[in-house]
């Protein structure tokens, strides 16, 4: 069964905004390369790969369900950025607003009993939780750095192990 012309829309735009998501994690792992915090930028990367992961797994659920995809107009990523702090609660609003939509993707599914999507979308939902605790979690760890430039070193070396899909 196709899904309908709302769902398709939503779908589409939720693809484009994790696209957005990627390319804004690019510029911010770049900023951070360029400062020479490798680790944070390393972390950045993680982000941009895993955001073009979720399209990609959207992407390939539209076509499953006879969906069309439609490339919007991907807004320009922000590439001048403010102190540490200011860069990872950026970061914290884009995951708010992939979440919200993400949300009116599952609650408009549920109200259209288009139960496909409302459950390939559980795992979004899941995903999120993790995503936006992370960065809480981050940002109050560089809240508790303050200036302290050895603990920003060691907060990089920290970034700088994680590896993909942890």
């Amino acid at each position: 069964m196709p899904i309908s012309s709302e769902i398709q829309k939503l779908l589409n735009d939720q693809i484009n905004l994790e696209l957005h998501s990627a390319n804004q994690y690019l510029c911010i792992a770049s900023h951070f390369i360029d400062e020479e915090l490798v680790g944070i930028g390393n972390f950045f990367l993680l982000q941009s790969q895993e955001e073009n992961g979720h399209a990609m797994k959207q992407f390939d659920y539209l076509h499953a369900v006879g969906g069309k995809f439609a490339l919007g107009d991907l807004k320009a990523p922000e590439q001048k950025f403010g102190g540490y702090l200011d860069v990872f609660r950026l970061a914290l609003k884009l995951e708010e607003r992939v979440t919200a939509s993400i949300y009116n993707i599952v609650d408009q599914a549920q109200k259209q009993k288009d139960f496909a999507t409302y459950t390939f979308f559980e795992w979004f939902v899941t995903e999120q939780v993790e995503e936006e605790s992370t960065l809480h979690q981050l940002i109050r760890k560089l809240e508790m750095i303050g200036d302290n430039t050895s603990a920003l070193f060691l907060f990089d070396q920290e970034l700088g192990s994680r590896k993909a899909g942890a």
